[in-house]
């Protein structure tokens, strides 16, 4: 490996990870797919795990042993960045990330009607903005059974720092794409159910039978605090609701997420 020693928060090498911005990273003018920043060993070796190319590393001077050196020995002859710890708290988040960061290309995404095409059990987001709220959909939609992960244009973007981090790099497990603006009919044109995730007034039960029958579900949710579109949720084929008790009307998405994950997996 290539260590580079820096001693200023102001080095050049920083930038990348000190001063670009999410949106800048996306469209950084050297890559032409973008960077992104994955955060600790474990993240890390699922992004690398999932075929994504890392381009340098970031690591506290003195935690280059252990697990971080074995990440490191994945990647070939890539440079290391160091620096004292005192340098590195500058970084927004440095406490969180267990030592080490990684600058990784970002890989175009796949067409959604090919994946559609491979999979029967998929989650839709619809305008889903908290990166936190992503991050933990997609560690319960790969420990749960979800197939897959289709984001309408207005969600933030599953490569984000903390998505990543929260997910804990299962966003580079399950596979994922943005859909078009006519999702609900690509939808349907490939086959699949669509089950809106939403209090009405004949919303049916998650655990009622006639879901159980569907060979091809897409589970959407919508965005925090309004919810599911009145169109959307009018375009899907079943409106469904999580029965709750002592007056609770609803969960957290990432928590309402999860409890359909399980009882609409396929069996």
């Amino acid at each position: 490996m290539e260590v580079i020693d820096i001693t200023e928060f102001s080095a050049p090498e920083l930038d990348v990870y000190a001063r670009l911005t999410e949106a800048q990273l996306m469209n950084h003018h050297l890559i032409k797919d973008g960077l992104f920043i994955a955060e600790s060993p474990k993240v890390i070796n699922r992004a690398l795990d999932g075929g994504y190319e890392p381009v340098s590393f970031l690591a506290e001077r003195g935690n280059l042993s252990g697990e971080s050196s074995q990440v490191i020995e994945r990647c070939g002859n890539i440079p290391v960045y160091t620096a004292d710890f005192d340098v590195l708290t500058n970084l927004t988040g440095y406490m969180l990330t267990r030592g080490m960061l990684c600058a990784m290309k970002r890989r175009p995404l796949p067409d959604p009607k090919e994946l559609l095409s491979k999979f029967n059990r998929v989650v839709v987001l619809e305008d889903v903005m908290n990166p936190t709220n992503l991050g933990a959909i997609f560690r319960s939609a790969a420990a749960l059974g979800m197939d897959a992960v289709l984001l309408t244009p207005g969600c933030s973007n599953p490569l984000y720092r903390r998505s990543a981090r929260v997910s804990m790099g299962t966003v580079f497990q399950v596979p994922w794409t943005y859909l078009s603006d006519n999702w609900v009919e690509d939808l349907k044109a490939s086959g699949f159910k669509t089950c809106a995730m939403a209090l009405t007034d004949d919303s049916i039960s998650i655990d009622d039978p006639c879901l159980e029958t569907v060979e091809r579900l897409a589970i959407v949710l919508g965005t925090e605090g309004d919810g599911l579109k009145e169109t959307t949720v009018t375009n899907c084929d079943y409106t469904v609701k999580i029965p709750m008790a002592h007056g609770v009307d609803s969960l957290n998405v990432a928590a309402a997420g999860a409890v359909a994950f399980w009882q609409l997996r396929k069996k």
